[in-house]
């Protein structure tokens, strides 16, 4: 491979979040940290050079954006995901949540419910909640080892009146990526219903070999007019820090809500090092990604077989997408203090404690495949050392 995901690069004491804050938020500095999504991998060569190249500018004014980096976007979904994105459908966000956020406000009104489908990202809580607005809880089904929807009880929530769905595609953090099918009878009940559909696409690139991603406004137009998709180049390409996304919408009125509250917040302007840096990505970071995805593969299935061998009670449900490990612990016997307990005092290790995804991840873990084969082998390694006591007999 051209890329070595296998180096180790220290973070420590570089301001990262990941790494610099687990005396403060674990209670010991020597915690193995793999839980909150970044990547511990240098982002593609293109992109540093473009940030480099910004750099030696020496005067960092107001940016605007640009025509390129719109059809750098526009080309990247249209050869990975066979999407056909016109540029004016593309608005500047400055993250994904924030995004959610507006949406919930915007889209919906005090009061509202406003459905999601759990176990999912913990934000997604939030944004309907510190609007004022309802949970509407679509538990996820187990089966057959991965997460299938309920139809039936959607299909209530939508006859009782919630007018809004946030839908995680792939989804966080159970890895599933769902199928045409699926898509379309979730898109039918929409149409049906008049629900608008906020769709958190984030994990789009991160497909697993074997699964293709479809993104669910390229489903028909109609279902494009009531979407509207948040994404960004920060999982993929390992920039979060850049604080930088984009929403997609075919929807004029849609569009013009959200520029609109934008606008009112100050949240319109261009971040300085953003645009090269993503318009370098999508361009010139395309084998770079390839050969990502098949490490964060290669990691996947080293988990899960040393997993089966060294704690088979513990079961991991299979990612198709994403570079996380969603994992189910319960025969461990343990709730969420007790989990914690465990990761942090006895294994030494940070992993996601699943209830803070809804009801139903609790018993669970999420676990941060992003990192050098050797980081994950010694993580695994003090979990299940520390974990066997507690398997029920």
């Amino acid at each position: 491979m051209k890329y070595d995901f296998n180096r180790i690069i220290d973070r420590r004491n570089t301001r990262s979040y990941k790494w610099d804050q687990s005396e403060k938020l674990f209670g010991d500095k020597e915690i193995l940290p793999l839980w909150v999504a970044d990547m511990d991998f240098e982002s593609p060569p293109a992109v540093k050079e473009a940030i480099l190249r910004r750099v030696q500018e020496g005067v960092y004014g107001y940016s605007v954006t640009s025509d390129s980096y719109k059809e750098a976007i526009a080309g990247w979904y249209r050869s990975r995901h066979d999407w056909e994105i016109q540029k004016e459908w593309i608005t500047d966000s400055p993250g994904i949540v924030t995004s959610l956020s507006l949406s919930v406000e915007l889209f919906s009104q005090p009061g509202d419910q406003v459905i999601l489908q759990s176990p999912v990202y913990y934000p997604f809580y939030d944004v309907i909640r510190m609007n004022d607005r309802k949970v509407a809880i679509n538990p996820l089904k187990l089966e057959e080892g991965h997460y299938v929807m309920d139809y039936i009880q959607l299909e209530e929530l939508m006859a009782g009146g919630a007018k809004l769905l946030l839908l995680c595609s792939p989804h966080n953090p159970g890895g599933r990526v769902w199928e045409r099918e699926e898509l379309l009878r979730l898109g039918e009940l929409c149409l049906r219903y008049g629900v608008t559909v906020i769709s958190d696409e984030i994990h789009c690139d991160m497909a697993m070999p074997g699964y293709k991603h479809i993104p669910f406004a390229s489903l028909s137009p109609e279902l494009s007019d009531i979407t509207l998709t948040t994404l960004a180049a920060t999982k993929t390409f390992n920039l979060p820090g850049l604080q930088t996304s984009y929403i997609v919408t075919s929807s004029p009125e849609l569009k013009r809500k959200f520029e609109y509250k934008l606008k009112a917040l100050s949240l319109h302007m261009s971040a300085f090092f953003t645009l090269e840096a993503v318009e370098a990505a999508y361009n010139e970071g395309g084998e770079w990604l390839d050969e990502l995805v098949q490490h964060i593969s290669g990691n996947a299935e080293y988990a899960i077989s040393y997993l089966a061998e060294h704690l088979p009670q513990v079961k991991p449900m299979k990612p198709e997408a994403t570079y996380l490990l969603w994992i189910d612990c319960r025969a461990l016997g343990l709730d969420a203090d007790g989990l914690k307990n465990l990761m942090y005092r006895e294994a030494k290790v940070a992993f996601n404690e699943g209830s803070v995804f809804g009801t139903e991840g609790q018993g669970h873990l999420r676990i941060n495949l992003a990192c050098p084969r050797s980081v994950l082998a010694e993580a695994l390694e003090r979990f299940t050392q520390a974990a066997a006591p507690y398997v029920q007999q």
